[in-house]
């Protein structure tokens, strides 16, 4: 009679279990880029459809008011006393709350009050729709900053721009902070400390600039320079109306670096300029110009809304020329290629 025996099943040896695991690593390697750029894809999609409802919500607040909403209230130094108040209020940011269907957040805002005269709770209430998936969420959607005094001091950019800021209290405040910006336009007025600079109520060559106020008293009422489709004498495809605003890496929620975007005593916590020495930043860690230049945390790209409503992306290494006309709502000179 024959015996038969049961074969023992042959295990891996350590070489074929290495040789297996290196497989697996170098595949997880090769997809891992490609996943990510996946995510980002996605969420470079996300960002461009909230520039998109942004965008819309101006256009609709153009159409109910007859013109697009003052970046902030800032009188111009030398006019007349009922020009002369204002310059610590709200922003064009919550003014087109009510379009983004945020009514009540908006009617929480008193327009003629100064924003430190606003509850935690008001100043740090924002939509999603104001950030970038890119860059933050929710836990990074409140910063940090000191309550300012009305003392008025100058600092100049390493892009040469003199622009003013104020002393610093001693009350820490929080409020909300935010990744898009209105279009101020370029430096083409100036940024020399005179009353003709770009900061000050009506010199702005954007579509989102700084105004001046009718006052009752000391108290802002309205706003009277105004920029209007009809203004935008380059064209509504060639005009920037709004964009990501830089932030650099490792300054998020910190002051002044990341800036709460419902206060309207500094320009460039709303808006940002560009043109010649006002590059888009190209590295998202850049902190020179940090308070004035447009920038994301994309790869090679900042995306903006233009005044027809379209949003493009738009390579960070374009022409400062070219962007100085994107920027310029009335300059007269054609744009060749925005991408």
């Amino acid at each position: 009679m024959m015996r038969t025996c049961a074969k023992t099943p042959r295990a891996f040896t350590l070489v074929e279990l290495l040789v297996t695991l290196g497989i697996i690593g170098i595949l997880v390697a090769l997809l891992l880029p490609a996943v990510q750029s996946a995510r980002e894809a996605a969420r470079a999609t996300q960002c461009k459809n909230n520039l998109v409802q942004i965008s819309l919500a101006t256009q609709l607040f153009h159409d109910v008011n007859g013109a697009y909403p003052p970046a902030r209230y800032q009188p111009r130094p030398g006019d007349p006393a009922q020009y002369a108040c204002g310059g610590e209020e709200t922003t064009w940011l919550v003014r087109i709350l009510s379009f983004l269907e945020r009514q009540s957040a908006r009617d929480a805002w008193d327009f003629g009050a100064k924003y430190s005269q606003h509850s935690d709770a008001v100043r740090t209430t924002a939509p999603s729709i104001y950030w970038c998936p890119t860059r933050r969420s929710s836990a990074t959607a409140v910063g940090a900053g000191m309550m300012l005094t009305t003392t008025i001091t100058y600092i100049t950019l390493p892009c040469g721009c003199r622009v003013p800021t104020k002393g610093q209290g001693t009350a820490l405040v929080s409020g909300a902070v935010g990744d898009y910006g209105g279009n101020h336009g370029d430096l083409s007025p100036g940024s020399f400390g005179l009353p003709t600079d770009f900061y000050y109520g009506g010199n702005g060559t954007g579509v989102i600039i700084s105004s001046r106020a009718n006052c009752d008293g000391a108290r802002p009422v309205d706003w009277i320079d105004r920029v209007t489709t009809a203004s935008v004498l380059d064209g509504l495809s060639n005009t920037l109306l709004s964009g990501e605003m830089h932030v650099p890496l490792g300054k998020l929620g910190q002051s002044p670096g990341d800036n709460f975007i419902f206060n309207g005593d500094f320009v460039f916590n709303m808006t940002r300029v560009g043109g010649p020495t006002v590059p888009i930043a190209s590295d998202p860690r850049a902190e020179g110009n940090a308070l004035v230049a447009w920038g994301s945390w994309h790869p090679l790209v900042c995306q903006f809304a233009f005044c027809d409503g379209s949003v493009r992306a738009v390579r960070t290494t374009i022409d400062t020329e070219v962007l100085g006309n994107l920027s310029n709502r009335e300059d007269g000179h054609g744009i060749p290629d925005a991408d």
